[in-house]
């Protein structure tokens, strides 16, 4: 019979191990001696010891789930208990309870951290739908569809919450982004309406204004073409390759007519410009004539320059006051020179001066006559009132006798 601390092998050859309940069974050794027996349960008691140590590594340093270290626990439990090998059982035993304990408190860890995790993909994927709904009454198309993408994307990336609450907020989620797709393309639809009837709209207005390049009536022409532009503006824009086409042949047209008339218009100005220097020299030969020596020369000479005058083209319009005062400022020294020269010949008028002339001088001798006698009879008082009184007759004599020598006296 041979023993060791852990085990023996009796005389018929059957092994036990000791444990705190008693000996137990090992197996039946008859191959060899009773050392060999105890030495070949002894290894599968090291192997044992080596599958656990494993075990504890890998339930240490590795991410093996809670299911599978269970599952390898059992089965080297289930070898333990088996009493298949010699050695302290009672210790691996121990080591395998500790490895239970270690797996649920890492299942515990695993489930309160998925639990978290799981309530941040609720909360994240709860903000992506909200903003969704917000985003999907969106009027900045662009940005928003971009921004509808990026967070598709974004979801994709969270992990999935159980299958009645992620299907919830996807159909939320879904549905606002159905929502802004909809409104986008009923917009872009109104657009494109409203886009072509602004092209309509700009083909008239480029058949007017093409109508009209070759236009000679400059003013009424130039004006039309400002209200066409206004029309224009407020058509609002076509698609963009007939815009480009449309306001090209607008222009072009536009272009035509103003540099027809530009071109007309620089003609008109230099013969203007040569009109004024005309005119200008024959208010030059007019200005000559004044002072007025010789009326009836003057006059002959005044008709002559004006004829010449009024066969003379426009004059530019900045100019024209100038020259033209200086013309009607001779024509009013005739007019003048004629009127002082009719008042002169003119019968009437002379009789008037002259019996108005003459009472004045009758009242002046008489009044000297009075003075005369006043003073003789020594009644200068009188003398005195009657020579103020002479002295505004004397004076309206004078103007009298001025006003007659303008008729030759």
């Amino acid at each position: 019979m041979s023993s060791d601390p852990w085990g023996r092998v009796d005389e018929t050859g059957t092994v036990y191990v000791r444990t705190a309940d008693g000996e137990q069974v090992v197996g039946s050794w008859q191959a060899g001696s009773p050392e060999e027996a105890l030495a070949y349960f002894e290894r599968k008691y090291e192997g044992l010891v080596v599958e656990i140590g494993l075990l504890e590594r890998r339930v240490k340093t590795t991410d093996l789930s809670a299911k599978d270290a269970t599952a390898a626990i059992e089965h080297l439990r289930q070898q333990v208990d088996e009493h298949h090998a010699v050695g302290d059982l009672a210790a691996l035993g121990k080591r395998l309870d500790a490895l239970v304990a270690t797996v649920d408190s890492r299942r515990e860890e695993r489930r309160v951290q998925k639990a978290k995790q799981t309530d941040e993909a609720r909360g994240a994927k709860e903000a992506l739908v909200v903003e969704a709904e917000e985003l999907a009454q969106s009027e900045q198309w662009r940005s928003a569809g971009e921004r509808l993408r990026a967070l598709v994307d974004t979801w994709k990336g969270l992990p999935r919450l159980d299958r009645k609450s992620d299907d919830e907020l996807w159909h939320r989620f879904s549905h606002a982004r159905s929502v802004f797709s909809k409104r986008r393309k009923a917009h872009f639809a109104a657009l494109d309406a409203q886009r072509e009837e602004a092209r309509k709209v700009k083909e008239k207005l480029v058949a007017e204004a093409e109508s009209l390049s070759g236009s000679t009536d400059w003013g009424a022409t130039a004006a039309r073409y400002r209200d066409l532009m206004t029309e224009w503006k407020a058509a609002g824009r076509a698609q963009r390759e007939a815009e480009d086409e449309l306001w090209n042949r607008f222009r072009g047209a536009q272009d035509v007519f103003f540099a027809a008339r530009s071109g007309v218009f620089a003609e008109r100005d230099a013969e203007q410009g040569e009109n004024l220097k005309v005119k200008e020299e024959l208010a030059a030969e007019a200005e000559k004539l004044v002072p007025v020596t010789d009326l009836k020369a003057a006059r002959a000479a005044f008709r002559a320059l004006n004829e010449r005058w009024e066969a003379v083209g426009h004059v530019p319009r900045d100019a024209r006051p100038k020259v033209e005062g200086r013309m009607h400022a001779v024509e009013r020294a005739l007019q003048e020179a004629e009127e002082s020269e009719w008042r002169r010949t003119n019968p009437e008028a002379r009789a008037r001066a002259e019996g108005l002339t003459g009472q004045l001088q009758a009242a002046v001798d008489k009044l000297r006559t009075q003075i005369d006698t006043a003073r003789a009879s020594g009644n200068n008082a009188r003398a005195d009132k009657l020579s103020r009184e002479l002295e505004g007759r004397q004076a309206l004599l004078d103007q009298a006798l001025k006003g007659l020598e303008e008729f030759g006296g």
